[in-house]
């Protein structure tokens, strides 16, 4: 039976950045960079055999996982993998005899590579070592999240294109209009209009400046006296309540705190090799603008045949009105 390579593999991995260009500066170095043998492999270990080079177990492991996570969850049956695994060791064995690994495009990649793992090992080496513990995701969740004291509000409106409308929206509140059939009747904002200009509970930050500033402004139970311009139209705002924000419980946080945490540590160790290490940048970090052509007299004089042309004043520029940028609408 005549098995084919699994897609996601030679076709997508194996082949990813073979166009990418080799880093010449790296060729210097490349005496340096050697391949580790391969540890010895018992038969009863292995998979496979393929010109008396055998391919581990632990091979077949690592490209389970390989697939699952790039195939998201995905599975292929055993035969297929295992298939791959040689056609693998095959391309290796024909890539060592052409001596490819020899070339300075490989071995100036190999350069790369190995210095992507070494630095990725020692972020791994100090997160291991200097791991995030309960009581420092506690001391942060006590200064930046429960401390929080945020206000949420509870609120309607009624929303209307002019000012006169939203001016006689509150004269006919003023001599007892109910504001939720106002509402009702007279918003523009669909789901609001059916619910009496409900918004529910919001913190200030969720609304647009001019609405959350008359919502902090007003008691509970009152209604704006003047109507509330935002780029929406005209608002009649009324708060109903106001609370202390509740903040979120540890457990809930938790996993949000970790990787925050563990960058911070990771930033001030990096922080502290950089203090102690010698650096010297030696290329300029701005772009320097191009110096100014002189002109020549040539460009500047009239010539003798042609008569100097006056230099016209260049008419007044009118200011150009900026337009502000859209805000966010209310929170629903």
């Amino acid at each position: 039976m005549k098995l084919k390579l699994l897609p996601l593999l030679i076709a997508g991995l194996a082949l990813a950045g073979c166009d990418k260009p080799a880093n010449n500066a790296a060729t210097s170095s490349t005496a340096a960079v050697t391949t580790p043998a391969p540890a010895a492999v018992n038969k009863a270990d292995a998979v496979a055999v393929v010109n008396g080079q055998y391919i581990p177990k632990t091979a077949l492991d690592e490209l389970e996982k390989e697939i699952a996570m790039r195939s998201h969850g995905q599975t292929f049956p055993k035969e297929k993998l295992v298939e791959e695994l040689i056609q693998r060791e095959l391309l290796i064995q024909d890539a060592a005899q052409k001596k490819l690994d020899q070339s300075p495009e490989f071995i100036a990649r190999l350069t790369d590579a190995r210095k992507a793992l070494l630095s990725q090992s020692d972020l791994q080496n100090f997160i291991a070592a200097n791991p995030v513990t309960d009581a420092e995701i506690k001391a942060e969740y006590d200064t930046k999240v429960a401390a929080e004291k945020g206000v949420e509000f509870k609120a309607r409106h009624i929303l209307v294109k002019t000012d006169a409308e939203a001016k006689k929206i509150i004269a006919d509140l003023d001599k007892g209009g109910d504001f939720q059939k106002l509402a009702n009747k007279l918003s523009l904002d669909g789901k609001e209009a059916q619910n009496g200009g409900d918004l529910g509970w919001f913190l200030a930050a969720q609304m647009v400046a001019p609405f959350s500033e008359a919502v902090a402004a007003l008691e509970n139970g009152k209604y704006t006296k003047t109507p509330v311009q935002t780029q929406f139209g005209y608002h009649v705002i009324l708060r109903e309540d106001s609370r202390a924000q509740t903040p979120p419980p540890l457990d809930a946080v938790k996993e949000q705190l970790m990787p925050f945490l563990q960058r911070q540590k990771v930033q001030k160790m990096i922080e502290g090799l950089r203090t102690a290490a010698k650096v010297e940048v030696l290329i300029p970090l701005t772009e320097e603008k191009p110096a100014a052509v002189p002109a020549t007299v040539e460009s500047v004089q009239p010539t003798a045949v042609e008569p100097a042309k006056s230099v016209a004043a260049p008419a007044e520029a009118k200011p150009v009105e900026a337009t502000p940028a859209p805000a966010a609408e209310p929170a629903k």
